[in-house]
C-alpha cells in the first residue's frame, strides 16, 4: 500500500462524514439556499487565492522542471478553469461571480488557510503537498459519487459543478499523490507521522469548510 492510500484509509472517517455533510447533500439534492452558495463563494475565492500564493511558494522549492511545471499548472487550473464551479453557485444563487470576490475569511477558512501557509513557510516540499492535496481529493470524490449517485441532467441545478469536480479533480489529485508518494518513500516513521498530522488536519478543516458554508459562518464579534 503507498504512502498516499495509507493517508486517506486512516483520514476514511473524515471523508464519509463530508459525504454525509448537509451542503454537500444540499448539492445532490439541488436544495441549497442563495445564502449559502454566495457564502461559500466568497470564502472558496479568498481560499483559492491562498492556495495559489501556497503553490508559488512550493515552486521557489522545486529544485527540478518538471516539479514548477507541475504546481505551475495547477495555479493556471485555478485561474482558468476552477472559476466554472463558481459561476454555477452564482447562476444558481442570482448574483455575478466579480460580487463575491474581495470579502474577508470566516474563521474556519481563514483557519484551513493558515494551516496550509505555515505548512509551507515551516515545512517542506512534502509537508506543502500533504497539506493542499485534501482539497482535490476530497473533492474528487465528491463529484464521482454525486454523479453516480444522482446520475444529473442538464436540469440539474448543479449539473456542471458535479461534472466539474467528478470528471477533472481526479487529473489533479494523481499527480499530487504520485509526487508525495515518491518524496515520502524515503523518510522515517516518524517523519511521516508528521505528514499524516498534516493531511489529517487539512482533511478535517475541509469538513469546517463545508459547515462553514452551510451555517453562514462570520465571527462573533
Amino acid at each position: 500500500m503507498s504512502f498516499t492510500e495509507q493517508l486517506r484509509r486512516g483520514a476514511d472517517p473524515i471523508y464519509e462524514a463530508i459525504f454525509k455533510h448537509p451542503f454537500v447533500r444540499g448539492i445532490a439534492e439541488g436544495t441549497l439556499q442563495s445564502e449559502q452558495l454566495i457564502h461559500y463563494v466568497k470564502q472558496d475565492f479568498e481560499y483559492l487565492n491562498a492556495y495559489m500564493r501556497i503553490y508559488g511558494i512550493a515552486i521557489s522549492r522545486c529544485e527540478q522542471r518538471e516539479h514548477i511545471q507541475m504546481f505551475n499548472e495547477q495555479i493556471a487550473f485555478i485561474l482558468n478553469s476552477e472559476i466554472h464551479p463558481h459561476q454555477n453557485f452564482c447562476e444558481r444563487a442570482g448574483v455575478t461571480y466579480e460580487e463575491m470576490q474581495g470579502y474577508p475569511l470566516a474563521p474556519s477558512a481563514h483557519h484551513y488557510t493558515r494551516h496550509m501557509l505555515n505548512a509551507a513557510h515551516e515545512g517542506t516540499l512534502e509537508d506543502i503537498l500533504a497539506a493542499l492535496l485534501p482539497c482535490p481529493w476530497t473533492y474528487a470524490e465528491i463529484g464521482q459519487r454525486l454523479l453516480d449517485e444522482v446520475k444529473p441532467g442538464p436540469e440539474h441545478p448543479f449539473y456542471d459543478w458535479m461534472h466539474f469536480y467528478g470528471s477533472r479533480e481526479a487529473g489533479v489529485t494523481d499527480k499530487m499523490r504520485e509526487l508525495l508518494d515518491q518524496w515520502a518513500e524515503p523518510l522515517s516513521e516518524a517523519r511521516k507521522r508528521k505528514l499524516k498530522e498534516q493531511f489529517d488536519a487539512s482533511c478535517r478543516l475541509e469538513y469546517m469548510f463545508w459547515d462553514m458554508a452551510y451555517r453562514l459562518e462570520e465571527w462573533p464579534v
